[in-house]
C-alpha cells in the first residue's frame, strides 16, 4: 500500500499480543498482511486464491482480518 494510506492505518491497528506460551512463528509485519487483505478486498478473489507474491498465509491474512474487522479498523478508516 502506498505511504500515504499506510500513515492513515498503521494507528489504527491493534498491535499483536505475542502468545505467553512462546513457540510459534514470528510475526508477520503488519503492512503487508494489510496490503494482501486490500488485495482480497478489492480484487472479490477468495482468501483462499491469495497469491503467495505477498508473503502472506491464507489463514494469517483471513486471521488479522478477523480482528481488525472486531476492532473496527474499518469503520474507523
Amino acid at each position: 500500500v502506498p505511504d500515504e494510506l499506510w500513515e492513515l492505518v498503521e494507528p489504527l491497528l491493534p498491535r499483536f499480543e505475542g502468545r505467553w506460551q512462546g513457540g510459534g512463528t514470528a510475526p508477520i509485519e503488519d503492512r503487508a498482511v494489510f496490503t494482501a487483505v486490500v488485495y482480497v478486498l478489492t480484487a472479490g478473489c477468495a482468501w483462499r486464491h491469495l497469491p503467495a507474491e505477498f508473503g502472506v498465509s491464507v489463514p494469517t491474512a483471513h486471521r488479522r482480518f478477523q480482528t481488525w474487522t472486531q476492532a473496527g479498523v474499518w469503520f474507523r478508516l
